[in-house]
């Protein structure tokens, strides 16, 4: 019996636009859901339980006070909502899927991942694919875009209160940080990026290296001493050509037989925890291919296989 169908996934929605200048992100979870995920994730020999979503406000409805960290209470309140019940999903043996919404929405996934190691006794590791390095924090973002943070606050740096959710920080350690296909950093991100110890794998280095051996060498960073790892998966980390359907593209990016390849290694791993997808952006998309070609990589990492 193929252990898959003793599994089941718990398609978690954050349809939060917020953390971004680019408005449509919001609508991402709604674009897998199109693409047939649930349904996809049935053909591999998955149980999914019956989708649900973290409500998140509409920007046109909200001002921002803080032009450092634009729309910080109502991104922290979906950030807390989406800890509590990624956690009850782990303690219930599920598999959380998550599917947003902006990158900022991470610090609220793995808040309530790691909350679940941590009261087990155990750390967590990080797989963070992405064009750009996410470590900026208020005073240093230029934009004050709350999308191009969390790393930083997941690592326990920035914002007191977006660092702490679930109550302490950092929620990873550096050491156990797989950055990977990087290729536009701001100027004051760069030095944090440098200092903080974790693993970054630039677009260069996988040029260079391959993806394989880059997979492999992650692999091996977010196992060391954890109980498992995360994968944050932000689709513009693959190049646009690829994905043209996101709001922070960036040329020269991950091809897609090179994010196949990534996420293949995840799910020959075995001890992938939980995955979220983020920066979806069907107003810019072509008739959906975006949603269709995340579906497919998301399947990678949950197991399908060419054989």
């Amino acid at each position: 019996m193929d252990e898959r169908t003793d599994k089941t996934v718990n398609i978690v929605g954050v349809p939060l636009d917020l953390g971004a200048s680019r408005r449509g992100t919001d609508m991402g979870p709604s674009a897998l859901r199109i693409a047939g995920l649930g349904d996809a994730l049935r053909r591999l020999g998955y149980r999914v339980e019956r989708e649900s979503d973290i409500p998140a406000p509409a920007m046109e409805t909200r001002s921002t006070e803080d032009r450092k960290a634009r729309f910080k209470p109502q991104i922290l309140k979906v950030c807390q909502d989406l800890a509590s019940k990624v956690k009850l999903i782990l303690e219930a043996n599920e598999f959380p899927l998550i599917i947003g919404g902006d990158h900022s929405i991470a610090m609220g996934t793995i808040a309530g991942v790691s909350s679940h190691f941590r009261d087990r006794g155990e750390s967590l590791g990080l797989i963070w694919f992405d064009a750009h390095g996410d470590m900026n924090i208020p005073g240093v973002s230029p934009s004050g875009n709350i999308h191009g943070m969390p790393l930083a606050h997941i690592l326990g740096k920035g914002d007191e209160d977006l660092k702490n959710i679930m109550g302490f920080s950092p929620k990873v350690k550096p050491e156990n940080v797989a950055l990977i296909g990087i290729r536009d950093i701001d100027a004051g991100e760069r030095r944090i990026i440098r200092e903080s110890g974790i693993h970054a794998y630039t677009m260069r280095e996988i040029d260079e290296r391959g993806m394989a051996s880059i997979a492999a060498e992650a692999l091996d960073v977010v196992n060391r001493d954890t109980g498992g790892f995360h994968v944050s998966f932000d689709v513009d980390g693959c190049d646009p050509t690829v994905i043209p359907g996101s709001g922070t593209l960036v040329p020269g990016g991950v091809s897609f037989r090179e994010a196949h390849l990534l996420l293949e290694y995840v799910a020959d791993d075995g001890r992938m925890s939980s995955l979220e997808v983020v920066e979806l952006n069907p107003f810019l998309d072509d008739r959906n291919i975006s949603a269709e070609r995340t579906l497919e990589l998301i399947l990678s990492a949950m197991g399908k296989s060419i054989l």
